[in-house]
């Protein structure tokens, strides 16, 4: 349980930092969440360097970022000297003075090993559980109910720092805008064409929609826009589901399955270029929002939370009684994602992709963009 003291700010009103360590480990979606607490600190401390300590898999988010100073990519599994000797040196920072604030989001063992090690008179956290207190010398409550209003819920209430509802931000270079369009010229995409990106994959079956459904929806799309591609995503492992969507569909070459999967800074490129992000609750529809695109989520276990309060930013929900559960599997037969049908989602499919004018082309807005 966390400490029953909900606030202790005292003195942090005052609080000028120069040095801010910002800890979010993983996941890769949650990196991405992670971009609007940057920007609300830049905001409020224009002179303070922000560095981020996060996994080796999420660092890609942050490339580019002119807000971010250093990321700190941890690379576990290398032996516990070399991990201790990482936690020493991020905690030390950059320039071996340390940090003035750091501000961990998860308590996770690898980054109260690095608390250990910091030189920090300010280390604040949502409320810790007793067992952690010692690792923190202030906490306040988060916020939300939008997860990355969640996640800086600490800057609110510790710092007094307001939201803004600042879009998540990815930022990418006139170089990545080029090899996206090329990527996409090379596989048959004209002026033309409508390019709809969709994740039909996710390692927990109670927020994957089914296969079957996403065929049948892209087949309904396309019988409606015959101006429609749509580019299916997919990670490590998880490349046959995209190939029985696609065969599902009968559309032939109008569904593009990548014969590599893409790098994360590939994949936001693509969805930069895209008219809409269709898919299930996971990293790429964050990834979408990042770089301006509009979506929709087929949301199963999932509670609306994960959904950015923005214009084009829709889920579709059966709304069952036992939504949302937030579990990992289902012992009702997966009602809410199997009984939530393409016939269902097409109207919306279809109104969104009448609402977004084709993206910018690559290069026009300068060498590194965002929304």
């Amino acid at each position: 349980m966390p400490h029953s003291g909900s606030f202790r700010v005292h003195g942090l009103a005052d609080l000028n930092p120069r040095r801010i360590l910002l800890c979010q480990l993983r996941q890769i979606g949650d990196v991405v969440l992670l971009t609007p607490a940057i920007h609300m600190l830049k905001k409020r401390y224009p002179d303070a360097r922000i560095d981020v300590y996060t996994e080796k898999k999420c660092a890609p988010v942050l490339e580019q970022h002119p807000e971010v100073g250093h990321v700190w990519r941890l690379d576990k599994g290398l032996g516990l000297l070399a991990d201790l000797r990482f936690y020493r040196e991020v905690g030390r920072g950059p320039d071996g003075l340390g940090y003035d604030l750091i501000i961990d989001f998860q308590q996770l063992p690898r980054i109260r090993w690095m608390l250990m090690f910091a030189r920090c008179a300010v280390k604040l956290s949502t409320p810790p559980p007793w067992y952690n207190l010692p690792f923190y010398t202030h906490w306040a409550p988060g916020s939300g109910p939008y997860a990355a209003k969640c996640k800086a819920g600490v800057l609110m209430s510790g710092l007094g720092i307001p939201w803004n509802n600042d879009p998540p931000r990815i930022y990418l270079s006139a170089a990545e805008r080029e090899r996206a369009a090329g990527q996409l010229a090379s596989w048959g995409l004209g002026q033309g064409d409508t390019l709809v990106t969709v994740d039909p994959t996710h390692r927990r079956v109670s927020r994957c929609w089914p296969a079957g459904h996403y065929a049948r929806l892209l087949a309904l799309a396309a019988q409606a826009r015959p101006d429609a591609r749509f580019l299916l995503l997919y990670g490590p492992g998880e490349e046959g589901v995209v190939r029985q969507v696609a065969q599902g569909a009968g559309l032939g070459s109008r569904v593009i399955v990548p014969r590599d999967m893409l790098s994360l800074r590939e994949m936001a490129a693509l969805l930069e270029r895209a008219r809409l992000h269709l898919g299930n609750c996971s990293s790429p529809r964050h990834f979408a929002v990042a770089v301006g695109t509009p979506t929709l989520t087929l949301r199963g276990s999932t509670s609306g939370a994960w959904t950015y309060p923005g214009p084009g930013q829709e889920d579709l929900a059966l709304g069952l009684d036992c939504q949302p559960c937030s579990e990992g599997g289902c012992a009702r037969g997966l009602r809410c994602l199997t009984e939530l049908t393409p016939e269902m989602a097409l109207p919306r499919l279809l109104q969104l992709m009448e609402g977004r004018d084709k993206p910018v082309l690559a290069g026009d807005d300068g060498d590194c963009g965002c929304i």
